[in-house]
């Protein structure tokens, strides 16, 4: 039902994509023509997501891939955790900002690579950063990383698109056919990014609960869970600094965070990537209760 529902919603996104394809070539002419060229498109997106997303995430973070020799401490319970899940031993890397948090990628298991911020690595206890890792290394497992990624990417890419659209208008518009064709596109472009970013939104919060239920059971530390999502999700925590070589914010990347706390806009709690705290820890402490944790 899970892999069934995960199909479905990409599925979506896809239609949407092509939709988006059909009504310019509607207003614009040769319908077949732009539809079979978004649906190239997203198909291109799709591979590249799959073989790069562990690329693309490190350099748009500016993650440092590190041995055990740079880090002892974190590389160990890395290690702890993936033995546990009996999965191989993914690269680890660590992100140069103060923010606390932390994220994996990858295809599969074995091109997945763990990250923690330099902030995150300060903040918790050895409990509560390998119950961190089990969140993490759950993704792995459940091919989440994949999954997010690439509905991340065609998200991102719809959204582009009506970003191109509205700024031509700027710039004279389209020489469309139609008389109100710029006004229709126009609204296209403010609606079918709502409605992927929407999907994509549902996508990530049931994998982000999901990994959490895999983490008590993986390191049964439901306690640890719950005390480092609440202090990576306390207010001073979020991120209110712009952009630097030090401090990087990956907005486009913060579906992949176990908190997204790389924005200071509570506006940006409408259209969360994950489920509330208090969800969560609801969650962590029944699945606690039914292991009898």
């Amino acid at each position: 039902m899970s892999m069934l529902k995960i199909t479905l919603l990409f599925s979506v996104l896809s239609l949407i994509l092509v939709s988006f394809g059909a009504i310019i070539g509607y207003l614009l002419g040769g319908v077949l023509l732009w539809m079979s060229a978004f649906l190239i498109i997203a198909i291109v997106m799709n591979v590249v997501s799959y073989y790069k997303s562990d690329s693309i995430a490190l350099k748009t973070t500016r993650t440092k891939l590190i041995d055990r020799e740079d880090n002892p401490r974190f590389y160990d319970i890395v290690k702890k955790v993936t033995e546990e899940a009996g999965v191989p031993m993914p690269r680890v890397g660590i992100m140069p900002s103060p923010v606390p948090n932390a994220f994996a990628t990858g295809r599969d298991e074995k091109h997945a690579v763990v990250v923690a911020t330099a902030g995150i690595l300060g903040m918790l206890t050895d409990d509560e950063l390998e119950a961190v890792i089990g969140h993490e290394i759950s993704h792995v497992t459940h091919k989440d990383i994949l999954v997010s990624t690439i509905a991340a990417t065609i998200a991102t890419m719809i959204s582009y698109i009506g970003n191109i659209i509205i700024f031509s208008e700027f710039f004279g518009g389209f020489n469309d056919r139609n008389g109100n064709g710029n006004i229709l596109l126009i609204v296209a472009a403010i609606l079918i990014p709502i409605g992927a970013t929407f999907v994509q939104l549902g996508i990530s919060r049931s994998r982000e609960a999901y990994a959490d239920i895999g983490s008590v059971r993986l390191v049964r530390k439901p306690d640890a869970l719950i005390t480092s999502l609440e202090k990576i999700s306390r207010p001073i925590n979020r991120a209110r600094t712009p952009m630097g070589q030090n401090n990087p914010q990956p907005h486009a990347f913060s579906s992949l965070f176990i908190v997204n706390n790389f924005s200071a806009s509570s506006l940006s709690n409408l259209f969360s990537t994950h489920p509330s705290l208090e969800n969560r820890i609801k969650a962590i402490r029944t699945e606690a209760e039914r292991l009898n944790l």
